[in-house]
């Protein structure tokens, strides 16, 4: 049995990248390759080459006349980002649960990650799906162009940001109303942003209609987005027009003031 060499050395890097944070968090005082090797077993062109990629990507910094390592800034914008993450589930799961009974239908919250969109909060109603089953779980991702969870989020993007999620990811039919034009994509993205909502017309489910709107945080920034999915012979857009779209507004304001933003 061949065993995949490159995918071993991979987690074998991170292991050792673990060791050497670990080691670095344990020195408030910060410390050396010399003292980082002998502490993790590591040999020192090990441990300088995995700093030296560390440093790069800013989870660890060098004081130039001590030549000691400390902990990145990047670790505390990550934990920051965690912990506003659990505060987000907790604050938004009471609120969600009230849109999905007031709704009758499925509620869904999803973060943006690496240009797919991450399922973090999932509140099933009682309706009949039709026959339908629809495949979000906590954890899954999905593609941000086709639902309208994505188009919200990336509709907070700048130009050059979309350009390159474009380029990046490419926008692959996942049905006949996925919108795989770059030009119309761009046109539509401006669209979202001035409404503050998106629809997701049977654009990545068969038979699956939602709307969404973002979260904001105290800055401004879209950090998440939130949606009413529904089978499409009870979401119709007139619904979605009429009602859905002014339910899900509501309540996405209602969690991003809770979050610190200020309208």
């Amino acid at each position: 049995m061949f065993r995949n060499t490159e995918r071993t050395n991979q987690v074998q890097a991170l292991e050792r990248a673990d060791r050497i944070l670990q080691t670095i968090a344990q020195s408030p005082r910060g410390t050396g390759v010399t003292e980082i090797s002998a502490k993790t077993g590591l040999p020192k062109g090990t441990v300088h080459r995995l700093l030296s990629s560390l440093a790069n990507l800013g989870y660890v910094r060098q004081d130039k006349e001590t030549k000691n390592y400390f902990l990145g800034l990047k670790l505390l914008e990550l934990g920051t980002l965690a912990g506003s993450q659990i505060d987000l589930r907790k604050i938004s799961e009471p609120l969600l649960r009230d849109l999905a009974n007031r709704t009758k239908e499925t509620v869904h919250m999803v973060v943006l990650d690496h240009d797919e969109i991450v399922y973090i909060e999932k509140i099933e109603s009682d309706g009949d799906l039709g026959g339908l089953k629809m495949a979000s779980r906590v954890g899954a991702r999905n593609p941000a162009h086709s639902c309208a969870v994505g188009k919200v989020l990336l509709s907070f993007l700048s130009d050059e940001e979309i350009e390159r999620f474009i380029n990046a990811k490419g926008l692959p039919k996942r049905t006949e109303n996925t919108i795989t034009s770059p030009s119309k994509f761009k046109e539509h993205l401006k669209i979202v942003r001035r409404l503050g909502y998106a629809v997701d017309d049977q654009e990545n489910e068969h038979g699956i209609r939602c709307v969404a709107a973002p979260i904001l945080d105290r800055r401004g920034r879209a950090v998440a987005a939130i949606s009413v999915s529904g089978p499409a012979f009870r979401v119709t857009m007139k619904l979605i027009e009429s009602k859905l779209k002014d339910e899900v507004i509501s309540t996405a304001r209602e969690i991003s003031i809770k979050m610190g933003y200020k309208p």
